[in-house]
């Protein structure tokens, strides 16, 4: 059987296209003054997280069933890496060059900084910000030559989620590195769990061992670095949610063969537990700051793997049209992931300099960048920031990504899968 002739989850596509941009939102939506935005929409903003996790968790199902057939690789090894590899780094190499020229043309344009630091030395550590109020200047690091050097190396070998320490250079980039760890153990862990009996309880398993690190750090009251930027996204760390995909995946298979489907009922049920895990989530990072631990790393996976099996059971629409957007919206996922903050960062700038821009700035632009840099941001404008951001990773997939990875795959080991 060939990877076309597969079954396409038209609900997944839509999912992973919106865990991106809630992914886009916790991100930038923060950048708005306090009294524009109503305190709810701040709260549902909060918890990102879950939206990694998740994707996370939907890729190890995704690639289980379009590499993975009666507990065996469709292909080799080598040619499952080979794809993988050309699918993962035109993408990432796309982002640096995106971020490295906006940040170059946002620092000679002179604007003062909020969020994002217009230098690729200026870096923030990895950490959770609200943690013990500490202050943003805590959390800022100024790289010397060394750490420079170290970290452009970690970037180009796709290596810098194994850094605990700070995120460079664009930070959502770090999810690209551990996908990639992600993909190099999908060979030889992906059949083997297929094989597996009793999938439910290795899931059970598998929840366990992914709360035994945060525990531990919440034992030990370790809630600094580098143990945070550790459970952030060590991959190994992170290793527990891309298998339980791989397991899900084993189940809903297995569930299907048996004639096995979820009826009304218990489909609201599974939606109403997903929904009420979301909400206590929201309500809990708000408080003792061991939830912020023990939520991002393991309790709210069961939630995750509820959402996945829903929107898998969705039945794919007549329409050709909704099916094409779905695919072409779900494509541009991982981008939107990937290419928000050099997007926010150009989009914020623009917007600040439009607000004060006049004829004297030609005579005296150090003084009108200083005035652009003390205005706030509208969030009336926000959805045309989602919008054109949408846009760009649509056009970055097909026009960038893709015409990268054909040219790669055609210099490397790529087999025909069965």
């Amino acid at each position: 059987m060939s990877r076309a002739n597969k079954e396409h989850f038209i609900g997944l596509e839509w999912l992973r296209f919106l865990l991106g941009l809630y992914v886009v939102v916790f991100h930038t939506l923060h950048s708005y003054p306090q009294e524009q935005k109503l305190p709810w929409i701040q709260d549902l903003a909060g918890v990102g997280f879950f939206a990694t996790s998740s994707f996370f968790v939907l890729s190890g199902f995704l690639l289980t069933h379009v590499y993975c057939q009666q507990g065996q690789l469709r292909e080799p090894a080598r040619s499952f890496w080979s794809r993988r590899f050309a699918n993962l780094y035109p993408l990432h190499v796309f982002s640096l060059l995106l971020t490295i020229v906006t940040l170059f043309v946002i620092g000679n344009l002179g604007i003062p900084p909020d969020d994002t630091h217009a230098s690729l030395r200026f870096v923030i550590y990895d950490t959770n910000e609200d943690l013990g109020g500490a202050s943003r200047e805590t959390l800022e690091h100024w790289m010397g030559d060394g750490e420079l050097l170290l970290n452009g190396i970690l970037q180009l070998l796709l290596l810098q989620a194994w850094n605990p320490y700070y995120l460079t250079f664009n930070p959502p980039l770090w999810s690209i590195s551990t996908l990639f760890f992600f993909y190099l153990s999908f060979p030889l862990l992906a059949p083997w769990l297929m094989r597996a009996r009793h999938k439910a309880w290795w899931l059970a398993a598998l929840g366990l061992i992914y709360l035994l690190p945060p525990l531990w750090m919440i034992n030990s009251q370790e809630y600094g670095m580098p143990y945070t930027g550790m459970l952030h996204r060590m991959p190994l760390l992170r290793l527990p949610e891309f298998l339980a995909g791989i397991l899900l995946y084993g189940l809903f298979r297995e569930l299907r063969a048996a004639g096995q489907r979820p009826g009304l009922g218990s489909k609201a049920l599974l939606g109403g537990f997903t929904l009420g895990c979301f909400g206590a989530a929201v309500w809990l990072v708000k408080g003792e700051q061991f939830w912020y631990f023990l939520l991002h790393n393991g309790m709210l996976l069961p939630a995750q793997l509820a959402l996945i099996y829903l929107c898998a059971l969705v039945e794919p629409p007549s329409s050709d049209r909704l099916r094409h957007w779905a695919q072409r919206l779900g494509a541009a996922a991982l981008p939107l992931f990937v290419l928000h903050v050099p997007a926010f960062t150009l989009f914020s700038r623009s917007e600040k300099l439009l607000s004060v821009a006049s004829p004297s700035c030609f005579e005296n632009w150090p003084s009108c960048a200083l005035r652009a840099g003390e205005q706030p941001l509208s969030l009336g404008l926000y959805p045309v920031f989602l919008l054109l951001t949408i846009a760009l990773c649509i056009w970055a997939q097909e026009n960038a990504v893709v015409p990268l990875r054909k040219w790669l795959l055609e210099r490397m080991p790529v087999s025909v899968t069965r």
